[in-house]
């Protein structure tokens, strides 16, 4: 645990400095020093400017990422035990994986207008699909013979998908959306920066436009403090229900 520590502290080092010099030797307005990005970030949060649109950020992420599991995995659970099941879905499943889904955002503001639904609806539809399809193919993976042996013990169906399909499967679930996070984060962005009036990416947009580049970066240190907390909350249900595994 030191040891991690010790080497997160030394990236950020090192990251920090080559942004600094990059900053210095490039000399440019639109490029601020980490010094004057932070200090832009610390006084838009205690002002409660950015502190709002940070809170509405992580509400959307936070919603989106528990709508998704909760629909895909049950789903992909079942997909990856039931043959019929899979071969009536998986096609469609296939189809609609690859398919860019933030190209439909006009088209659901339309539907849903310009409020919290679109936003949550957008990240929801992207990350259901990332983790339906690792769900169902981690599912198919289960072991027969685990299978078999508690179907011996007269186990239901609930306590068998309970008892060995759904531990044998939630590493991998919950790697997949430790791996989604990044995308999330990505479609949030997009998101907020279209017909919206709150939010990071909105913040991040709009101070672009004011040409107040400090204020954009510290939206940009705000974006990313989001996605290290969503990462780091992940990583500790993924360190808590997966005792097992050396993460």
């Amino acid at each position: 645990m030191k040891n991690k520590v010790v080497s997160f502290i030394l990236a950020c080092v090192i990251l920090f400095a080559a942004w600094h010099i990059f900053s210095l030797c490039l000399d440019k307005a639109f490029l601020p020093t980490p010094v004057d990005s932070f200090k832009a970030f610390f006084l838009a949060i205690a002002s409660g400017e950015l502190a709002g649109h940070f809170g509405i950020s992580a509400w959307r992420v936070a919603i989106s990422l528990v709508l998704a599991m909760v629909l895909a995995v049950p789903l992909g659970l079942w997909m990856g035990q039931n043959e019929k099941a899979d071969r009536i879905l998986a096609p469609f499943t296939f189809i609609l994986y690859p398919l860019p889904k933030v190209v439909f955002l006009p088209i659901i503001v339309v539907i849903l207008g310009i409020g919290n639904a679109p936003k949550i609806f957008l990240i929801t539809l992207v990350i259901f699909f990332q983790i339906l399809v690792v769900a169902r193919d981690a599912s198919r993976s289960v072991p027969q013979g685990s299978l078999l042996s508690i179907r011996s013990l007269n186990a239901t169906r609930l306590q068998t998908y309970r008892h060995v399909i759904l531990p044998y499967c939630l590493p991998q679930i919950l790697t997949s959306l430790r791996i989604s996070l990044g995308t999330a984060i990505a479609i949030l962005f997009f998101a907020e920066t279209f017909a919206s009036v709150t939010g990071i990416g909105y913040y991040i947009l709009d101070s672009m436009t004011r040409r107040a580049y400090t204020d954009m970066f510290g939206g940009i240190i705000a974006m990313a403090v989001l996605g290290l907390i969503a990462y780091g909350i992940v990583g500790l249900i993924e360190r808590y229900f997966c005792r097992w595994q050396k993460i």
